[in-house]
């Protein structure tokens, strides 16, 4: 339990570095969005949880309260920062560029259903929670672009998805590692 109390604890902390880092581009828009992207992503957290969706049982470094705060507001906004500053500006590359940040936020999610801190309820699943973060991500993607001008972007091109490129390749590591681990879940918990 210390272990894993001092690795989330070391997350949260090198999350909070990544935000500091955006921030620090242009603390009024860059701050704007972080504080604008987790007070939602507590909002929704705290009343997915108050409703009885999913739990934190054992709340390690939070005690009694009901979510794990410092840890929603560092992982989202951090995704939310990174997807602003480097998505590219198509929407044709905008969906692989967030079906990775998806995903991977998705399997740091069932990595913390393998642990005591999180739970879900019968009425939740991992689908649901997948298709939330699409949501939340692409509402995000709207609304930084409406806060951050395009001077403080710094998207990826376009090119860089075409076959045989470097964010082809990664994405698609990504990508397609996520899914295996996603049968890989699917099969173990079916049975």
């Amino acid at each position: 339990m210390l272990y894993l109390k001092i690795g989330l604890l070391i997350t949260i902390i090198l999350m909070g570095i990544g935000c500091l880092y955006f921030i620090r581009l242009d603390w009024k828009r860059y701050g704007f969005l972080y504080l604008l992207s987790a007070s939602s992503a507590n909002v929704i957290c705290y009343l997915l949880t108050f409703a009885g969706f999913y739990s934190f049982p054992d709340n390690l470094l939070h005690g009694n309260l009901l979510i794990p705060y410092a840890l929603v507001s560092t992982a989202f906004p951090l995704a939310v920062l990174i997807g602003v500053r480097f998505c590219p500006e198509k929407w044709i590359w905008k969906i692989p560029f967030y079906w990775a940040i998806i995903h991977l936020g998705t399997l740091f999610e069932v990595a913390l259903l393998a642990t005591p801190i999180f739970d879900f309820k019968p009425e939740w699943d991992l689908w649901d929670s997948y298709s939330l973060r699409w949501v939340y991500y692409l509402l995000f993607e709207i609304a930084g672009g409406k806060i951050i001008p395009p001077s403080l972007r710094k998207p990826i091109p376009h090119e860089s998805f075409r076959y045989g490129r470097w964010a082809w390749i990664i994405f698609h590591i990504i990508l397609i590692s996520t899914i295996f681990l996603a049968g890989v879940y699917v099969g173990a918990t079916v049975f």
